[in-house]
């Protein structure tokens, strides 16, 4: 299991989570398991999705994807997203 890691600025976050929720059986049917929403703490507007993906190609090939950034314009996303791709090396107790 790979996973993927976006981080953006946007505009509005009702604006944007109409777009992100719409846009849930695009990222199902390239090979995302689901994931979790983060809200940065000290930046309200600073938006964190950390999703499960089968494999880090179906991942690389959504974020490459002409659908996902006309989502992003549609969404108010400001400049480019950051985006990391991770695989787990290991589980690790506290």
């Amino acid at each position: 299991m790979s996973q993927l890691l976006v981080i953006h600025t946007i505009e509005d976050y009702e604006k944007w989570k109409k777009v992100f929720d719409e846009d849930g059986s695009r990222r199902k049917s390239g090979g995302s398991k689901g994931g979790r929403l983060y809200r940065s703490a000290d930046n309200p507007n600073q938006m964190i999705f950390l999703s499960d993906w089968e494999s880090a190609e179906q991942a690389r090939q959504f974020t490459s994807s002409p659908g996902l950034r006309e989502a992003m314009e549609r969404a108010g996303v400001v400049g480019m997203p950051q985006i990391i791709f991770l695989e787990e090396i290991e589980k690790v107790a506290v």
